[in-house]
């Protein structure tokens, strides 16, 4: 999810006393309508839409007047007034939501980059639980789980209904406890049990950064969080070092993060004062234009973006970017279509909201909420057979060792076999082939510039 670092909730003022006056009224008990009225009254007169807020908080507060004075047990004021606040936000859209201290904690947490839980984002799609993507080399992903799985029970209890503050807060906890899932998954006849053990989830943005063959870069970024952007620009700059020459940015399975960020790395590929994302909302600081701020270091090399339906928000931004300014090729399949910002307003009991404040439009204007983007190139995934892995001959591990004594540490440690990676990623081989033939092209067109033609 895209969404905007901690703001001061000043907007929200009359809310606020909206809000005091309902507190007000419920607190003097057995006078359930004498205050709201008195507020009502003090209202101006040109204020209609505050004239309704206040008639519909005359029915809150009585509703939470004979709570208070019926129910079987005696309630504790916090606990209404937080169930009341999460529910207010529930009803609005899947994304905004009212966190608690502790919710509140664990979000900064999460976007620092390390908690306890299984390794998956999470949404509410179609009034279901569902499964964004997996983060790689965490119990989720060993596990198997995969985007766009349904999360139909928790530790054996339904999530039909449930919030996903709710969720985070159940699968999340110590490292070491289990958590049993039942998975929905589209196309399968039968539910499926998972119990999988909590770990520490540390999560590096750049996931992957190396020259693949013919001076071929691959960049993989998982999400975008507070220092991917010095962390990939760190990766390019060695990666140059390399003789990096064309880049394959993966963004598969990312499922976004801070709003500011997914600029940031959008600014690494394009030139300088280039629109990356514009945001349109009711109020005027919320409709914005933001540019790239530089000419990016390899804004002028080869480059193809892939998606998958695991990438939304942060990652729809970048791709949108690069495919409306032409600057790359997208590659695979369609996005998963999220175009909403989040904004975090503190309260100062140490809870805060996440409200929707605004939606986002690629650079060409496109709203592509619920549409995903659509890659120039389609390349489905497509599974490969399984093969038992093939270590080289005796033959020719000791021609290599005779011809190059320094080759022994990689013989004994050897690295990821190209070969297999682009066996079992087809879509990852489509990008390496097609950066190949781009460079084929470039290279025949400065030849003709120079009145040269290569021969064959």
């Amino acid at each position: 999810m895209t969404w905007n670092r901690m703001v001061n909730p000043a907007p929200w003022g009359g809310v606020k006393a909206w809000l005091a006056a309902a507190v007000f009224a419920v607190a003097v008990l057995g006078v359930r309508h004498t205050a709201t009225l008195g507020a009502k009254a003090s209202a101006p007169p040109e204020a209609s839409e505050n004239e309704d807020i206040y008639k519909e908080l005359e029915l809150f507060e009585h509703a939470l007047s004979i709570v208070r004075s019926d129910y079987v047990e005696e309630p504790k004021a916090k606990d209404l007034i937080y169930g009341a606040l999460k529910g207010m936000l529930a009803v609005l859209d899947p994304y905004s939501q009212f966190l608690d201290p502790d919710s509140y904690n664990e979000l900064k947490v999460d976007t620092e980059g390390e908690f306890g839980g299984l390794g998956i984002e999470i949404t509410i799609k179609d009034d279901l639980l569902t499964i964004i993507s997996p983060i790689d080399d965490t119990p989720a992903f060993k596990a198997g789980l995969k985007a766009n799985d349904r999360i139909v029970k928790i530790n054996g209890e339904l999530t039909r209904g449930i919030t996903l503050l709710e969720a985070v807060k159940k699968l999340r906890g110590k490292p070491g406890t289990p958590v049993a899932l039942t998975i929905f998954r589209e196309g399968e006849t039968e539910l499926e049990e998972v119990t999988l053990e909590r770990a520490v989830i540390t999560i590096q943005s750049v996931r992957e950064a190396s020259i693949l063959e013919d001076h071929i870069a691959y960049i993989r970024l998982s999400d975008f969080r507070e220092r991917t952007t010095d962390d990939l620009a760190a990766a390019v700059g060695k990666l140059k070092e390399q003789g990096m020459d064309s880049i394959i940015l993966d963004l598969r399975n990312n499922p976004g993060g801070l709003l500011d960020v997914s600029v940031s790395v959008s600014e690494l590929f394009l030139e300088r004062n280039q629109l990356i994302v514009s945001t349109k909302g009711r109020l005027r600081n919320q409709n914005q234009e933001l540019r790239s701020r530089m000419t990016g270091p390899v804004n002028d090399l080869p480059l193809v973006v892939l998606i998958n339906e695991g990438s939304a928000s942060a990652s729809e931004i970048v791709a949108g970017a690069i495919q409306d300014h032409h600057r790359g090729i997208i590659m695979g399949t369609k996005s998963h279509g999220k175009a909403s910002v989040q904004t975090i307003f503190p309260l100062k009991d140490g809870s805060a909201l996440r409200l929707t404040t605004s939606a986002y439009f690629t650079p060409e204007g496109r709203s592509i909420h619920g549409q995903g983007i659509v890659p120039d190139v389609m390349v489905p995934f497509e599974k490969a057979p399984e093969q038992k892995p093939k270590g080289p001959t005796e033959d020719q591990v000791f021609e290599r060792i005779e011809s190059d004594p320094d080759v022994q540490d990689a013989v004994e440690k050897p690295s990821d076999d190209l070969v297999e990676r682009k066996r079992t990623d087809n879509q990852l081989a489509r990008a390496i082939d097609l950066l190949k033939g781009i460079k084929v092209y470039q290279a025949e067109g400065r030849l003709r510039a120079q009145g040269r033609r290569r021969v064959y």
